[in-house]
């Protein structure tokens, strides 16, 4: 390449690239500003990002065709328009003195001096400028770049003096910029015409790119990252992938064989080869450079980690504002915000039309958690550490954080309100099973004292010192039911007791014409069953079975648990009342099932206490005697409390 081609290149790459630079910078400051409450056409000390734009986007365009039609042998633009680009030039370092103070800093004393004097440097240049554009004379006038140079060499030392306050990476880059513009000045003001070498043309014309990056990086550093730079290092890395695969394959390999023409089938096919394998590589390559980045240039965190382990922690809280507070500690240091706090909705707690909004120029958000129902929270996210703004990924973090928090949030509700249902249900279901077991213990107690103090009333005429024996029983056995009339459980043994009490009072008028056999494993005794359930069942074996016999029969009651080998099997335990009375047929037994106070009041009560894990089974054979079953849990306690 030669060196008028390489030249040529130097100010086409380095005058487009500065108008990116000063395009990306506009448009960042009017992005901005668009949030803003006030005017665009304000003129305030934060315009300064937006005036450096307009300046260098005058400046490079300006450069551009002046330099472009140099290059190529055309007659130069007008001197009035080459007069207003140097000018554009000249007032470029004045904007990075400006932005080298902060707001707080620009109201002191030294600030304004340092401020002033590079704007009256930067104005008295511009004069000379179209002064010699008027005159007809070289463009850019020499003397007004040697006041540019030895104007801004002297703010430099004053600017190093007075913001010793300010950090040193921005006293450092603020100097570096305008160092470099001092440089430029002097060249453009001694070799106004000449082309020179282009790495002296590199140095010498485009030394506006410093003062731009100075810009961005101290008024949009992560926007600068972000934006550019991820894509200037993603494109300088392809650009590596393939020169070095140029130099690992194609020199080695293709060069040998082309005798330098790359027209060949061979070259061509080579360097499409080539290309399509650093496309290939590509989202490897912007994957590399974004997490190295976002890492090292921004340190900024995981966001897919912050993510993953905000949702495992949210899955173990169980109130909204647990949720909510977890999601604001999550997001606080994930974007080195100075503040990140919650809050209700109030009046927007209903809208659907907005997640995320911005507050003015200030780098924080409120996004709202969208809820499905009211009331709703809103996240306020103040300011970022280091001057930093709100990106994309930092948007979308937002938006998910806000998400997952609001998932939550509803499932906590719906389960709240699932949980009060079904405590509700429970209770009705408890309050109508207790007043249904109160009737029916109101309904089965007259009825076994109408047939105990019948007994006692044949006692009297038949046997008096007999009867007396049966009514003292029959006041020991009402006392015990009594005693147990507050609760609807008792265990085994006091159900046997009051049993037996009762079959002892039905012997009493039966005498040698009933048998009793009683049998309880003591495994079972201390088990909980309902009160009063397997006297009704004696009962029948004596009312329905023995005295309808002439020759009476005999009554045995059984408990034993039933326990199966298998571990997921429950223990049961079973009760048996067996008689040897007259029997009935089938019809006649599927008529007393429904129709009988004892068995019906006994399958209902099972029904109530136990669900389906309790069974009631009958077994009768006309003259040969009844068997009544019931098997129950042997914890019976709390599966009994459950329903």
């Amino acid at each position: 390449m030669i060196p008028n081609d390489a030249t040529m290149l130097i100010h086409l790459v380095g005058f487009t690239t500065g108008i990116v630079l000063y395009a990306m910078l506009g448009v960042m400051t009017l992005r901005a500003d668009h949030s803003s409450d006030a005017s665009p056409l304000a003129l305030r000390g934060d315009r300064v990002p937006l005036v450096t734009a307009l300046l260098g986007l005058v400046w490079n365009s300006g450069a551009l065709v002046i330099y472009g039609l140099r290059d190529l042998g055309i007659a130069p633009p007008p001197p009035l328009v080459t007069a207003f680009a140097f000018s554009a030039l000249g007032f470029l370092p004045a904007v990075v003195v400006n932005s080298a103070f902060p707001d707080d800093a620009r109201s002191r004393g030294s600030a304004r001096v340092v401020v002033a004097a590079a704007y009256l440097v930067s104005t008295v240049a511009s004069i000379m400028q179209v002064r010699a554009a008027l005159d007809h004379d070289a463009l850019p006038w020499p003397p007004a770049m040697v006041l540019l140079t030895i104007g801004y060499l002297a703010i430099l030392g004053l600017l190093v003096v007075y913001s010793s306050r300010q950090p040193a990476v921005r006293r450092a880059l603020s100097a570096v910029a305008l160092a470099a513009f001092a440089v430029m000045a002097l060249h453009l003001g001694m070799h106004a015409t000449s082309s020179d070498t282009w790495p002296i043309e590199l140095v010498g014309h485009h030394a506006s790119l410093p003062l731009a990056l100075v810009i961005l990086y101290q008024d949009y550093r992560f926007a600068l990252a972000d934006v550019f730079l991820k894509r200037a290092l993603t494109l300088l890395a392809l650009i590596g992938v393939w020169m070095g695969l140029y130099v690992a394959i194609a020199v080695p390999y293709v060069l040998p064989h082309m005798a330098g023409d790359w027209t060949q089938p061979i070259g061509v096919g080579s360097l499409l080869a080539l290309g399509m394998a650093t496309a290939l590589a590509y989202p490897t390559v912007r994957a590399a450079v974004n997490g190295f980045v976002d890492r090292v240039v921004l340190r900024r965190a995981d966001y897919r980690q912050v993510r993953s382990q905000l949702a495992a922690s949210l899955a173990a809280l169980g109130s909204p504002n647990e949720v909510m507070r977890a999601a604001c500690e999550a997001l606080a240091p994930a974007l080195s915000a100075s503040r990140v706090s919650w809050r209700d909705a109030g009046d927007d707690a209903g809208r659907t039309d907005w997640h995320l909004a911005r507050v003015g120029r200030a780098p924080g958000a409120s996004i709202r958690v969208p809820t499905t129902d009211a009331p709703g929270y809103i996240i306020d996210i103040g300011a970022l550490t280091g001057g930093r703004r709100l990106m994309s990924d930092d948007l979308a973090l937002l938006e998910r954080v806000a998400i997952a928090a609001a998932r939550r949030i509803d499932s906590l509700r719906v389960s709240d309100e699932r949980y009060a249902r079904d405590a509700r249900e429970r209770e009705m279901l408890q309050l109508a099973t207790e007043a249904e077991l109160r009737a029916l213990r109101a309904q089965l107690n007259p009825h076994f004292l109408f047939n105990a103090l019948t007994t006692i009333g044949q006692l009297i005429q038949e046997a008096p010192d007999r009867a007396v024996t049966t009514l003292f029983r029959l006041t020991a056995l009402l006392r015990a039911v009594l005693r147990r009339a507050d609760g609807e459980f008792t265990t085994v043994a006091d159900e046997i007791q009051i049993v037996r009490a009762y079959l002892d009072i039905e012997r009493a008028r039966f005498e040698e014409a009933l048998h009793v056999s009683i049998e309880v494993d003591d495994a079972v005794r201390a088990c909980r069953i309902p009160s009063l359930l397997v006297q009704p069942l004696a009962e029948n074996a004596v009312k329905h079975g023995i005295a309808p016999r002439l020759g009476g029969g005999e009554v045995s009651i059984r408990a034993w648990p039933d326990m199966p080998n298998g571990r997921s099997a429950r223990s049961m335990l079973v009760v048996t009342v067996h008689d040897t009375g007259v029997g009935v047929s089938a019809h006649e037994l599927a008529h007393r099932r429904t129709s009988g106070i004892g068995l019906s009041t006994v399958a209902r009560r099972l029904e109530r206490c136990y669900g389906a894990e309790a069974s009631l089974d009958i077994e009768s054979t006309p003259d040969v005697g009844t068997t009544v079953t019931i098997r129950v849990p042997m914890s019976g306690v709390a599966t009994a409390g459950a329903a």
